[in-house]
């Protein structure tokens, strides 16, 4: 994670280097308003850098809600009884139809007028994005789930375990090592997607480029630096996922050889 974390910063400093040469090259370009070397451009990438946080913590929010739901979601998809996994496949459905953008205004805007909830932005945005997302998790806790051999949980039940001890000590742990690299990737899409959240009024990243711009009238550096600041955090996370990949993969080898 240091050494992602390491290769991010020079990307971000590596750039802001080209982007200073390039604005005292080019007379139309005015790389200075982001620039670390101008007293302006350090105001600028600080008000910009400071929506990171919102943009993460809403996304990790967004995400583990999700995947609490989804899981909830999956079980009844990979039962026998055909009204539960009717529940699934609606829910499912139902709301992997609709897009995200109409759903964050539906429920900053809807959920006053329907039930009387006012939430505010961050919250509306952590609830739509995992509504949206807990389909998606659905189908890959599903999909973990039936990949992992019958005759386990067959031997499970024979010694003695319910169905929830089985999914618990049996089924999951196997399933979780499977899906973690598409968790992972859900987790890159939220962080993503949470840029249409800017929409309702939440200080994240893209909402904070938008307001530069409006002060300073440019558009092309600013957005270079939004498009830099989400590329560093996309990479740190598919890092972070690839090294859990390798450390649970070295602890199921290990349980193995014991």
């Amino acid at each position: 994670m240091r050494q992602s974390i390491t290769i991010g910063i020079k990307w971000l400093l590596g750039l802001a280097a080209i982007l200073a040469v390039s604005g005292c090259s080019d007379a139309n370009l005015k790389w200075y308003v982001v620039s670390p070397f101008t007293e302006s451009g350090r105001v600028n990438l600080k008000f910009l850098i400071e929506g990171t946080w919102n943009t993460l913590f809403m996304s990790f929010l967004a995400l583990l809600i999700s995947i609490v739901v989804g899981l909830l979601i999956a079980i009844p998809g990979i039962a026998r009884n055909k009204p539960l996994r009717a529940t699934n496949y609606v829910y499912v459905e139902l709301v992997r139809s609709i897009p995200l953008l109409p759903l964050i205004l539906w429920v900053y805007y809807g959920l006053p007028e329907i039930a009387g909830i006012q939430l505010d932005y961050f919250w509306a945005g952590v609830f739509a994005l995992a509504l949206s997302d807990s389909a998606f998790e659905a189908e890959i806790f599903r999909a973990g789930i039936q990949s992992v051999p019958k005759g386990q949980t067959e031997a499970a039940s024979t010694v003695g375990l319910n169905y929830f001890q089985n999914m618990r000590y049996i089924v999951l742990p196997q399933a979780i090592r499977r899906i973690l690299p598409a968790l992972g990737n859900q987790f890159a899409y939220m962080v993503k997607m949470s840029a249409l959240v800017s929409v309702i009024g939440l200080q994240e990243l893209t909402r904070r480029a938008n307001e530069l711009i409006v002060t300073e009238y440019r558009a092309l550096e600013i957005y270079t630096i939004l498009i830099v600041e989400y590329l560093v955090i996309i990479l740190i996370i598919g890092q972070g996922v690839r090294w859990l990949e390798r450390k649970m993969g070295s602890e199921e080898s290990d349980s193995r050889s014991s």
